[in-house]
Parts: structure tokens; sequence; C-alpha cells
């Protein structure tokens, strides 16, 4: 099979701990990919306008799946932004108000949104993953178009209360986790393989063509459509049973191993 395009998850997958990669071996990469038409995406479920200011240098052509298949912008054009109407925001919050235990970002197409009094460790952690977010007095302030919720549990062991939320709120959102106590709220049928696909109806690029990598449960979807669906050694079990191939840890730049693996014409790609 060949492969027209290569997506990559950041968090444990492209990054290694400290939030870096080897952007001199990407970018010699990336020339490769160019050669060959390869298209280049990032999918995570990170805000947009975190995941582009790792990319100074090929912003311009790539595309980003942000938000967990919520916000998807290609060669920095939006081609698809996900919406929920007033009334299923409201209903989601009412709900995420009366369960204790968890902090909460509102996110939408301008920015991410964080109550006043909420916890200002989480606040500054959070900030790694949103560059754009704004404390509010109230939800209601915020004019901007939502398609996300990032909740933040205090108990590591969040598949109970993704089962309390699919039960409550399935209609409306589909919870994913990307560990450490983390679960986003997506639209349900928005996710990475779905804002993948948008990408490649642009391109006129088969399901058998994408080389994808991902290590947790927001990547499950993508890892399995992927014709080399690839989980990290550190991954998730759920993303490990999802993905036909594995790759090395996010700390041994197992994303460019893959990729040089693929341009030397060895396994799986022989």
């Amino acid at each position: 099979m060949a492969v027209k395009l290569i997506a990559v998850d950041m968090d444990g997958t492209f990054l290694d701990q400290d939030g870096e990669f080897n952007k001199a071996r990407f970018l010699g990469q990336y020339d490769q990919m160019l050669q060959r038409g390869i298209k280049f995406v990032v999918a995570s479920g990170n805000q947009y306008y975190q995941l582009k200011s790792f990319f100074d240098d090929t912003d311009e052509e790539i595309a980003y799946v942000a938000e967990g298949g919520g916000y998807v912008v290609d060669k920095r054009r939006e081609i698809y932004c996900g919406k929920l109407e007033p009334e299923q925001v409201t209903l989601v919050l009412d709900w995420i108000s009366r369960t204790p235990g968890i902090n909460t970002i509102v996110c939408g197409r301008l920015g991410a949104y964080v109550l006043e009094g909420t916890p200002e460790a989480f606040i500054s952690r959070m900030r790694r993953y949103y560059h754009r977010l704004n404390k509010v007095q109230s939800y209601a302030e915020i004019s901007d178009t939502i398609f996300k919720f990032a909740l933040s549990y205090v108990e590591d062991d969040v598949y109970p209360l993704m089962g309390e939320i699919t039960e409550q709120l399935g209609g409306i959102v589909a919870p994913v986790t990307s560990g450490h106590g983390s679960i986003d709220l997506i639209i349900a049928g928005n996710h990475k393989a779905s804002g993948l696909s948008k990408i490649q109806q642009r391109y006129g690029i088969r399901d058998d063509e994408v080389l994808a990598f991902g290590d947790s449960g927001n990547d499950l979807e993508m890892l399995r459509y992927a014709g080399y669906g690839f989980a990290m050694e550190n991954a998730s079990e759920p993303a490990k049973a999802a993905a036909k191939y594995r790759a090395p840890s996010h700390e041994k730049e197992g994303v460019l191993e893959v990729i040089d693996d693929f341009f030397n014409g060895r396994p799986p790609f022989a």
C-alpha cells in the first residue's frame, strides 16, 4: 500500500516527556514528504493555537485536526468547525456542575474558557495545552462557537465517570480519555478519524493510504481505520488493541523511527 497522508498525535506520541521533538530530523523527513506528495497532519485533542506553535516552519502547508476532531484547519484555512447548540452546552454544563471533583474548560473556535475561582494550579497546567485560555465570571459571558469540554477528574480511573456521561449525555457528547484523569467531551461522531476524513476528501486520499500514530483513548478511531495504524510502545492498552502495528516509545523518537522505516522500505512497508 502507498502512504499519502501521515497523521500524528502529539502528547505521548510525537512529543517526548518534556513536550519537545527532534525538529531537525523532522524537517529533513518533511522535505521528503513534500517530494513524495505526502500530506502531514497534526491530530490532537489540544487547541489549534497551541498545536500550530510547534510548526512555524511548516504551518502554511500542513493540516490540523485539533480539539479531538472539533476543529479542522488546512493551510491556515478553517475547513470545519463543530458546533453545539446553546441549549446543549447548558445541559452539559448543568450536569458537570452537579458532579463533584471535576475541573472544566469550555472549548471553542476563538479560545477556551474557565471559571474564575478554578484552582490556579489547574489553570497553569492547562495553559500548556490551551494557549488561548480566558477566565470568565460566568459561562453566560462566553460568545463563541463551542465544540468541546475538557474535564480533569480527581480520580485516575475515569471509566466509571465516562460511563455516567455516556448514559446521561450520550445524545450530545461522547467522552474520550487521554489519560491522567483527563476526559474530553466531544460532539458525538466528531473524532480524529472524522477530522482526517475531511482532509482526505480534499486530496483524494483513501483510508488505506493513511499512516497514523497515537497512544490513548482519543486515538482509537484513527488507529482502527488507518491503513497503517501505529500505537506507541508507551500507549494505553485500548490504543494498542486498536492499532495494527507498534512504534517505539515517544521517548525514543518512535514516530520518526517509523517514518524512516517507511522512506527506506522496511517492514511493514516493504
